[in-house]
């Protein structure tokens, strides 16, 4: 471990940065509303999408995040974010079961898109945990684009956004960060900072969630790095932790 060489881990920790830069403010707001479980749900719908795109061979590129994939995996994500705005208007008594049932809906449909396919557990086992140990820095130049156009909509217009607007932006963003993170991290990334900032409002609140985001992921890329664990699971379990630390030192206080 001492020939390691950890310069490896600047790409991964810059793709954990990009995330949490969208996810964090986001993650707050789905805490806000009381919709836990729509980044999970809408996560798996992109997953899914990323799986067809795979499975129909429609790219053959390799990358961690390439064009026809990813245009797919935004088309499954927004149709997911399309179906919970009619959904939530239609039923909003049941909204939080409806999300529950479109999370079982994706990510069984994807079991069975990798039912026959050879190395179909390893495809969902990347899908859930992620590579982000492999991103190198070309493959974050798109989404860097991307996540710097919905910070200036989501900070300049979130006043205007109603429910459709806030889930159609919310899919653009998950989709991308599938590819990059994984399913797991995804939530992870929205959820424990909101989580370890709660109770602390306006820019002190966004800066604690951001900081707690980034000292999750520069721990568990560490601790993947030194004791040779996957990487997704190592950042989600840090994440995890200091989420509970965040909320205790709140109560505390």
């Amino acid at each position: 471990m001492n020939e390691f060489d950890w310069s490896l881990l600047a790409a991964p920790f810059a793709a954990g940065l990009l995330v949490l830069a969208t996810h964090v403010p986001l993650g707050r707001e789905v805490l806000k509303r009381g919709i836990i479980f729509i980044d999970l749900a809408i996560a798996q719908v992109a997953g899914l999408g990323v799986m067809l795109a795979k499975m129909l061979e429609w790219s053959h590129s390799e990358a961690t995040v390439d064009p026809a994939t990813q245009l797919t995996a935004a088309a499954a994500a927004c149709a997911g974010a399309m179906l919970l705005t009619w959904s939530g208007k239609r039923w909003p008594e049941i909204q939080e079961a409806l999300i529950g049932l479109l999370f079982v809906f994706a990510a069984s449909a994807g079991i069975l898109l990798l039912a026959h396919n050879p190395h179909g557990g390893e495809h969902l086992k990347d899908m859930l945990a992620g590579q982000i140990l492999w991103v190198n820095w070309s493959q974050l130049a798109l989404p860097a684009v991307i996540y710097a156009a919905i910070l200036v909509f989501w900070f300049a217009l979130r006043q205007r956004f109603g429910d459709g607007g806030f889930y159609l932006l919310f899919a653009l963003t998950v989709t991308f960060s599938v590819q990059l993170v994984g399913v797991f991290l995804v939530f992870t990334s929205l959820i424990a900072p909101a989580i370890a900032s709660r109770g602390r409002e306006g820019r002190r609140g966004l800066r604690f969630a951001y900081g707690i985001g980034a000292l999750g992921y520069a721990l568990g890329l560490a601790a993947s790095a030194w004791w040779d664990l996957p990487s997704g699971a190592a950042i989600a379990c840090v994440l995890c932790a200091l989420a509970g630390v965040g909320l205790r030192s709140r109560q505390a206080q």
